[in-house]
């Protein structure tokens, strides 16, 4: 009954050291005439890495409830630890190289950004 338009991620920095974190902000508005809630959901891809990982990986989200007309940010901290697997040695590491960070309502309707991961 309520409609809502968010924004394309917005990253605190565009890279991110292994040991690190990034803030995420998302927009949010209901364009509707009457309140709701709205579910927004962070994902990551890892574009490159040693071992098969999932095309995304939900790891943060959160719900609100906007009055008609209301506009809100919400910021997720995506800590490296996040971004971890476990390698070919089986070790839990976070690997430097580019991620995707995509929010949305859902997992399909999406908007990206790039994140770079460096050493530490």
């Amino acid at each position: 009954y309520s409609r809502f338009e968010l924004s394309a991620p917005r990253l605190s920095s565009p890279t991110m050291k292994v040991d690190g974190s990034v803030q995420v902000t998302v927009d949010v508005h209901n364009t509707s005439e009457r309140a709701g809630d709205e579910t927004v959901q962070l994902y990551v891809r890892d574009r490159v890495s040693s071992v098969t990982r999932p095309v995304k990986e939900l790891k943060a989200f959160e719900r609100i409830t906007l009055a008609a007309g209301e506009r809100r940010s919400v910021t997720f901290t995506l800590p490296a630890q996040a971004l971890r697997l476990w390698d070919a040695r089986m070790q839990r590491v976070v690997e430097p190289g580019e991620f995707d960070v995509m929010t949305g309502p859902n997992s399909v309707q999406l908007q990206s950004v790039l994140l770079t991961v460096t050493p530490a």
